[in-house]
């Protein structure tokens, strides 16, 4: 009988084994599954690895690359009256000044939000998007 029991020991603690092998696996396959799928740097985080990514808008995008990136959704179809690319519409507005004009376009101005669509845009970025959507008034 005592191999009878030693013989039931052996298959319990082979059963024990395989569950604790099998349930790391589970856990390392669950680790896998929910880890991060990528991170953010920090201009300026010591923990970036050494990388130094320009500020958004630092790049000093041009007005027409910033009018058709964040600004051609509302001003080019003219939604909820924003006046319209390649319209009278911009000479009207440009009669009341540039400062004005930017103060609106920073500020936020009737259904525009502040900035517009972008966020990340320089003063002088909007300003250059300003000035494009002027020049192309008829």
């Amino acid at each position: 009988m005592n191999k009878f029991v030693s013989a039931l020991c052996a298959l319990g603690l082979g059963a024990v084994m395989v569950a604790s092998v099998q349930a790391a696996t589970d856990h390392d396959k669950i680790i896998e599954r929910i880890k991060p799928s990528g991170s953010v740097c920090i201009v300026g985080d010591d923990s970036c690895g050494g990388a130094s990514a320009a500020p958004a808008g630092s790049a000093g995008r041009s007005g027409a690359d910033v009018y058709a990136a964040s600004c051609a959704a509302c001003h080019g179809t003219g939604v909820l009256g924003a006046p319209k690319f390649g319209t009278s519409d911009w000479t009207d507005r440009s009669a009341k000044g540039m400062e004005t004009l930017l103060a609106n376009a920073i500020n936020g101005i009737n259904a525009m939000p502040p900035r517009g669509t972008c966020a990340s845009c320089s003063d002088d970025e909007i300003k250059g998007a300003i000035e494009h959507m002027i020049d192309s008034a008829k």
